[in-house]
């Protein structure tokens, strides 16, 4: 079977773009879900291309999953952290106590969870250069 890491990063990539395209457009939980999408993608690239698997959505238990060999920048399971927060609130009404999921984001969020997205996206992409 071919290794598919490369097509994990480029999809991993292009969600991050999805991402800033969406903070553009102020639809900021889009923001932070496609964030963490593009951060979940990335790690998953980055244990493809060294031949594990890598099963889950939790971002900061991929990368801590990852080989010893494989140190990650200090803070960046934190920031992976508040990345996991965006999987699924952004998208469902009954993940907040009240309110549909847009009125609860905005540009604070959004850009702390791109920007988080983009460290890791760059974390990766340096590990499989």
């Amino acid at each position: 079977m071919p290794n598919r890491a490369r097509d994990w990063l480029r999809q991993a990539t292009r969600d991050l773009k999805q991402a800033e395209d969406s903070q553009r457009a102020e639809l900021h939980e889009w923001a932070c879900f496609a964030s963490q999408q593009a951060a979940e993608k990335a790690v998953k690239a980055l244990h493809m291309h060294l031949a594990q698997e890598a099963w889950g959505h939790v971002v900061a238990k991929l990368i801590t999953e990852l080989p010893a060999s494989v140190v990650a920048p200090q803070g960046l399971v934190e920031k992976a952290r508040v990345l996991d927060n965006f999987y699924i609130p952004p998208r469902y009404p009954n993940s907040h106590p009240e309110g549909a999921p847009f009125e609860h984001y905005g540009p604070l969020q959004s850009e702390e969870a791109i920007r988080y997205a983009r460290e890791i996206v760059e974390f990766v992409r340096t590990q499989m250069a």
